[in-house]
């Protein structure tokens, strides 16, 4: 069952399967649109971003923590803990394991 990064509860681990960046307008993108950055160029970014970090197509990733009122996700990844925003965690598709 393939969902996104946000929907993984506490200590549940998942793959990850894609990332999921398109040139529509998601929370992320419409943010930094307000910043003068090019769509495109701030895609681009973004999935740099995410293999800088190591989340890359068939990595193992454990939801640790979910800050409330929408906050950022801390995952572990690779033995490091990460925080990552839900806009940027919503476009990444993940495998649950179970």
């Amino acid at each position: 069952m393939q969902l996104p990064l946000t929907e993984l509860k506490n200590g549940e681990t998942g793959i990850i399967v894609s990332t999921d960046f398109k040139f529509n307008d998601g929370p992320m993108c419409h943010h930094r649109a307000h910043k003068g950055w090019k769509k495109k160029a701030s895609i681009e970014l973004c999935i740099k971003r995410l293999t800088d970090l190591g989340l890359t197509p068939g990595t193992e990733v454990t939801a640790v923590k979910s800050a409330p009122f929408h906050g950022p996700l801390e995952i572990c990844v690779r033995g490091s803990r990460l925080a990552i925003g839900r806009g940027m965690g919503s476009r990444i598709l993940v495998e649950v394991k179970r």
